[in-house]
């Protein structure tokens, strides 16, 4: 047999099929390193050796004995039976049953010594057993039973026994594992050494050491994921320049929050500052601002941006969607333009140029604002990914922003941050547990806006069964009759044929339905499909009013400001995250008036679901978060997709603990590497 080690390929190293070897090459796995590394996801327990007698019924449970009478039997259809008698040492006999397994008759034979792992039976006097896995005892160690017995992912024909047997002859190697952690470290958090961690993990002898290696490999994962992202931060932070240096002008945000016909919240007053505080450095700051649904953000923003162009410099703030883009453009711009017009009765200010840059704008214009922003007679563009187009570049751009940042991918963010080395402030209304935020935006600091600015009423939200609709209907069209509108949400843009899916509800059908339902009502539609310059005039004539009821997908999720709406229906509610629904039920609740959230279900049971019986209950995004978290996993919550963590290890991230530690161990290595 060829020496091991852990380059060797296991098409040396094995005795299996091609066909396995294929499938093993399919998942990555082509050496012995690679193979070690596979790791079970689970371990079970079957230590103890019961015998007939005292072992439970209907458990699953390993036996010991001698097997004899061994037969085949032919029955109708031409499947086959493997029949079998098991003597334990006590004496005590069971009748074991194998179906469709006739290659049984060649493994076993008339007084071999056998392990039996399944649940025994009563029928009538005798114990019976169904389809066992089977071990040939005395000839090795037991491999399948009487042991923790690990369990692996399977992939196609890569069984989980079978990797428990290929993994035996590979034991010796295990030793050869190179430490992946800094001896400090190692010693600091008390880890098992890799090699011992592999090995209690493939071949486990003590639950209490697989409660050990299980936690050094999350450590493992997460404290390099941790001094990944603090090395990114330390890098970012070496672009120094004088020329990104914003002063403070403490006179010019007191007067900003005078303009204004409200007064900021403590937290929004707390982040500007925060924010203001890292523009004074020379070294680029690297910021998160996370805020619940209506929490402000935008304001915070504003604020920020009005101190970059008092010393002026440039700002660029780039969001998802066209339609936010443009209002972002009409909000921003009014509120600055409001403020430098109040400012220039006392000192000689220019207005500040704003630009709106997307996808859909008129070549013509697109030239004439690169142009501006090139020579620096345009201050602030907003807009989606055509800001990191190459053909875009900046005359002193000092600050960028990005709007639901996980929406982009990381190389879009970088591309933008790159374009001068700016300050950079990342935005999201998705409240992100702050374990989840130290790891897949790890490289950012955090400031977090906890109130809602003002007196806004909590939105009423309730769970609606398929009976109770007519009832929430006649309530809605009361509502349009006082003059409120209404936002429809569901799933698909057309009715699916797929099975499962003729149930769930479309905006084209459910525009057609509300029409025949809501006679006297004015409706419109809204989906992905349709083109930006239709979304935004769909949107421009909700907004002033021109209809009553908007039907639309989830592109109405992030950022879309009505005030005047105040009620919002979710079709197939039992579709969406927890935090998700959070999202489209912040696009109502933006004046004086009650809002209204009404969760619809597809079938009755749904309606009980204590998850969406939780919007009832919590107004908090991040308490709903953290519930989200716990039901849904972090992947799809967070767009943690597009943070660069391994998919299969963000089942770490809930464990705070494992974060924190890691964390703490990341930037003190660092610290020493200095």
């Amino acid at each position: 047999m060829t020496k091991l080690s852990l380059a060797s390929p296991l098409s040396a190293v094995l005795r299996t099929t091609k066909d396995h070897l294929e499938a093993l090459q399919e998942m990555g796995i082509t050496t012995v390193e690679q193979l070690l590394l596979y790791l079970p996801r689970a371990h079970e327990d079957l230590t103890t050796v019961q015998t007939l007698t005292s072992t439970p019924l209907d458990t699953k449970v390993t036996v010991r004995g001698v097997v004899s009478q061994l037969k085949l039997v032919r029955m109708r259809g031409g499947r086959v039976m493997v029949q079998a008698r098991l003597t334990d040492h006590e004496g005590a006999v069971a009748h074991i049953t194998w179906f469709n397994q006739p290659h049984i008759m060649r493994m076993l034979k008339d007084g071999d010594d056998v392990a039996l792992t399944g649940k025994i039976a009563e029928n009538g006097y005798k114990l019976t057993m169904s389809s066992p896995q089977f071990e040939v005892a005395g000839r090795r160690p037991l491999v399948h039973s009487g042991r923790l017995v690990p369990i692996y992912p399977s992939h196609n024909i890569i069984t989980t026994k079978w990797l428990r047997e290929k993994m035996v002859p590979l034991k010796e190697a295990v030793k050869l594992l190179p430490e992946t952690l800094p001896a400090d470290v190692m010693k600091d958090e008390k880890l098992l050494d890799r090699p011992t961690t592999i090995r209690a993990l493939h071949f486990p002898e003590d639950p209490k050491e697989v409660e050990r290696a299980l936690d050094r490999m999350a450590f493992e994962e997460m404290f390099h994921i941790q001094r990944e992202a603090l090395e990114r931060k330390r890098e970012i932070k070496k672009h120094k320049s004088d020329r990104i240096k914003v002063p403070m002008d403490v006179e010019l945000i007191k007067s900003f929050f005078q303009s204004l016909r409200f007064s900021p919240t403590g937290s929004q007053k707390i982040a500007i500052y925060e924010i203001l505080k890292d523009m004074e450095n020379i070294e680029p700051m690297s910021r998160l601002l996370e805020g619940d649904v209506g929490s402000g953000k935008t304001l915070v923003a504003t604020a920020v941006m009005a101190n970059v162009l008092r010393h002026g410099g440039q700002c660029a703030l780039m969001v998802p969607t066209e339609v936010l883009a443009k209002q972002h453009s009409e909000s921003i711009g009014k509120t600055l333009i409001n403020f430098h017009t109040e400012r220039q009765s006392t000192k000689k200010t220019r207005l500040p140029v704003i630009a709106l840059l997307t996808g859909s704008t008129p070549v013509a214009d697109a030239q004439a604002i690169r142009r501006g922003l090139a020579s620096g007679t345009v201050d602030l563009v907003i807009g989606t990914h055509s800001l990191i187009e190459e053909t875009v570049q900046f005359h002193d751009l000092k600050l960028v922003i990005v709007d639901e940042q996980h929406r982009f991918g990381v190389a879009q963010r970088q591309r933008l941050a790159e374009k001068g080395s700016p300050h950079f402030l990342a935005m999201t209304a998705t409240p992100i547990p702050r374990t989840l935020a130290l790891t897949a935006y790890g490289h950012h600091d955090l400031s977090v806006l906890l109130e809602k600015p003002g007196n806004r009423k909590i939105i009423q939200t309730k769970v609606v069964a398929p009976k109770d609709r007519v009832t929430v209907e006649r309530f809605i069209d009361h509502q349009i009759a006082e003059g409120r509108q209404i936002f429809v949400i569901c799933p698909l843009i057309t009715t699916s044929s797929a099975e499962g899916m003729e149930e769930v509800r479309s905006v084209e059908r459910e525009k057609e339905r509300l029409s025949n339902e809501f006679p006297r009502r004015r409706i419109t539609a809204l989906h992905g499909k349709l083109v930006p310059a239709e979304k935004e005039s769909i949107m421009r004539s909700f907004k002033d009013r021109k209809f009553d009821i908007l039907v639309s997908t989830s592109v109405i999720e992030v950022g879309i400001d009505v005030p005047n709406a105040t009620i919002i229906c979710i079709e197939g509610s039992e579709r969406f995250g927890l935090s998700q629904l959070h999202q489209f039920r912040g696009r109502v609740g933006r004046s004086d008036h009650q809002s209204h959230c009404f969760l619809f279900t597809t079938t009755p049971e749904q309606a009980s679901s204590e998850r969406l019986k939780a919007m009832e209950k919590h107004d908090s995004g991040f308490l709903l978060a953290e519930i989200d978290l716990k039901l849904r996993g972090p992947g799809e919550l967070f767009g943690l997709r597009q943070s660069g963590i391994p998919e299969s290890k963000l089942g770490m991230l809930l464990n705070p603990e494992i974060v924190v530690r890691a964390r703490r161990a990341a930037e003190k290595f660092l610290m020493t590497k200095k």
